[in-house]
């Protein structure tokens, strides 16, 4: 201790001014020691105080939020946005009402894959208290609370594509299926509510819910789904007055569908047994809406690396949640682990090889601008694809999985692939953790998964046998269920399996006249196409493949962003997908048509929301968000009441999907 202390001055004294120099130690200990906090001044806010006064303002203004929300009249959200933005336009129920039409054709909804409830029958003790729960679709709180368990009971067989033991999960039925995939997240609801309009009801509307995992074939193996449609669709046109059915399939639906009309009619057991002529007695027009007919790319990333656009950027944004998995979560493993035993997944990889897609140096859609501005005409079919050629550096469509933006824009002599199909698999791959959630890449050693890479370049012809490499499990599976090529004599009797029924390259439409087939779907918005990889060499990544995200140009009219090469589409389905089939391949009597079944194209182009008030927009061109444009509900509610192409206007067409169908030979 010091020997002398400074001595305090008294109370009503004032302290001396600070003086520059600073206190010794000694004076600050002593300071401290009797220094007290005055009996009237405010007590220290703490960052508990802080944290408890933010909760209760957030509870404060979401309970004054919902009192609004329910003490507002209905149409208070109307009167807003009119106020905004002018009167809006009837929906189209109101509008064909009013023009005196009413309900006259049966029509039966097909959902895609994921937009369809699925609930709880049978399962393990760690989902006690579900039976009859939603296990997809509703508020999915079950994968928050128990997320290992939902993955378990999602995925299905690894060896069988159907139920694992002690599991059942089964569709949810009636129109409750698939109206909404959430709670405020529409998909056949507006369609539906229009409908009711003009005196649709459940006597005359039917959802032919079913569980989108399985194969097309497997949903009657095991749950008969393919015999209660022929039933349901039978039973509406005979208590409807013999009037034909309307079918509108949405997304993979449309597969779905088209593998119904050749099993309807082929004889039992593997078919319905209907007969030759069931689609011609029942059906009068498909009405398809975002059909992906020739498969997606998209499906490709999804089964090579779990991922497509969306989880490539918020890998790079995220890279310690994604690629370490700092929770143990393992949550792209737990995906892919699941998704792979999903057979319906194998049934949007793109049909038809080098020739609809493209090669190393040519595609359809080769010269195509990304600006994403939006088109003003409604182009012909002669003028379809008019100022579609581009002014920058040329995008090579065909490649859909180069390794290294150097590989994807390099000229076709420059690229040296390595054949990775001789290529020698190991036994495990360098991150032994990755045990815990099993994929089929850790039977494949760090020399198969160099030789992938080393090969550079896949074409839709060497993306099959890229996919028969790295998961040989899932496509031994697949291979049962789902074919990809494009049939040479579609007499040959081996296109009678139905593993091809679904393929429209490898089928023929059924003989039906008189029925009608159209293509719905929107454009002017950038769609996945192609995709640009890198080599994941991190000892904490599971998958060591990832999108390259780096790859990128800011040219507006670039159609390269995040790794990913865009093209013309509706987010999820492009163009050529879409559109094709109904262009020039089934249009007028082809081999793949031949009663000459009318065909006919309608897009729609792309427009969002002009405001939050707007919802999800009337105006939509996205893939489920379209369900809710209302040309497009007015253009079936139409045909439903008895119209036809000719009532629509024939084709509307605002991309160059004509001129791109030209380019494919298919010596039809």
């Amino acid at each position: 201790m010091p020997l002398f202390q400074r001595k305090k001055p008294p109370p009503t004294e004032k302290p001396p001014p600070p003086s520059e120099e600073l206190p010794d130690d000694d004076d600050t200990q002593n300071k401290s020691k009797n220094h007290k906090k005055p009996s009237g001044g405010k007590a220290k806010w703490s960052c508990v105080d802080s944290c408890c006064w933010f909760i209760g303002c957030v509870c404060l203004t979401w309970w004054f939020l919902l009192f609004l929300y329910n003490a507002m009249p209905a149409s208070f959200p109307q009167y807003v946005t009119e106020a905004i933005t002018g009167p809006l336009p009837d929906p189209p129920g109101v509008k064909l009402k009013k023009e005196g039409l009413k309900a006259k054709h049966p029509v039966v909804f097909i959902p895609g894959i994921v937009t369809g409830g699925l609930e709880l029958w049978e399962g393990k003790q760690c989902a006690d208290g579900l039976f009859r729960k939603r296990l997809w679709g509703g508020t999915f709180g079950e994968v928050y609370k128990r997320p290992l368990c939902w993955v378990e009971h999602m995925s299905l067989d690894n060896e069988t594509g159907l139920d694992p033991a002690g599991i059942r999960i089964r569709a949810v039925s009636g129109l409750v299926a698939a109206d909404y995939f959430a709670p405020g997240y529409f998909v056949w609801a507006v369609l539906i509510a229009n409908l009711a309009h003009i005196g649709y009801e459940e006597k005359n509307m039917y959802m032919a819910a079913y569980d989108w995992r399985l194969s097309f074939q497997n949903t009657e193996v095991r749950d008969q789904t393919l015999s209660r449609m022929k039933s349901n669709i039978e039973l509406m046109v005979s208590t409807n007055g013999g009037k034909k059915a309307v079918i509108v399939p949405h997304s993979m639906g449309v597969l779905y569908f088209l593998h119904f009309m050749k099993w309807v009619e082929a004889p039992a057991p593997l078919g319905g047994g209907g007969g030759p002529d069931w689609c011609a007695k029942h059906i009068k027009a498909v009405m398809n809406i975002g059909g992906p007919f020739l498969g997606v790319p998209k499906a490709v990333a999804g089964l090579f690396s779990a991922e497509a656009k969306d989880v490539a950027v918020a890998r790079a944004i995220a890279p310690g949640f994604l690629d370490t998995d700092i929770f143990r979560l393992q949550t792209l493993q737990h995906v892919m682990r699941m998704t792979r035993t999903w057979d319906s997944t194998m049934s949007m990889i793109p049909k038809g090889g080098d020739t609809i897609w493209g090669g190393l140096d040519w595609a359809p859609e080769k010269g195509h601008i990304c600006s994403g501005k939006k088109k003003s005409s409604n182009k012909t079919r002669g003028e379809a694809g008019e100022n579609s050629v581009s002014k920058t550096k040329p995008v090579n469509y065909g490649r859909i999985i180069s390794f290294g933006k150097d590989v994807a824009e390099a000229p076709p002599s420059e690229i040296e692939n390595i054949d990775f199909r001789g290529a020698v698999k190991g036994q495990s791959i360098p991150n032994n953790t990755c045990r815990d959630v099993w994929t089929e890449y850790h039977d494949m050693g760090i020399g198969g998964i160099k030789a992938i890479a080393e090969y550079k370049v896949y074409t839709a012809d060497a993306v099959i046998d890229l996919l028969h490499y790295v998961a040989p499990k899932m496509m031994a599976r697949g291979a049962a269920h789902f074919s990809y090529g494009i049939a040479d004599d579609l007499d040959d009797p081996k296109y009678e399996h139905h593993r091809h029924w679904s393929n429209p390259l490898e089928t023929k439409l059924p003989n039906a006249p008189e029925m009608e087939i159209y293509s719905l779907y929107g454009v002017g918005i950038p769609t996945e196409r192609s995709y640009i990889y890198k080599l994941n060499q991190s000892p904490d990544s599971c998958i060591p493949f990832h999108i390259f995200t780096s790859a990128h140009e800011e040219d507006e009219e670039s159609c390269l962003k995040a790794g990913v090469y865009n093209v013309d589409g509706d987010e999820t389905v492009p163009v050529l997908s879409a559109g094709f089939m109904c262009a020039k391949a089934w249009r007028g009597k082809t081999r793949f048509n031949p009663s000459g079944i009318k065909t006919y194209i309608r897009e729609y182009n792309h427009s969002p929301p002009a405001n939050l008030l707007e919802g999800r927009g009337t105006q939509s061109g996205a893939h489920v968000d379209i369900m809710g444009n209302f040309a497009l509900i007015e253009d079936i509610m139409r045909v439903a009441t008895g119209g036809n192409g000719s009532d629509l206007g024939h084709d509307q067409v605002h991309s160059g999907i004509f001129e791109w169908s030209e380019r494919i030979d298919l010596k039809l």
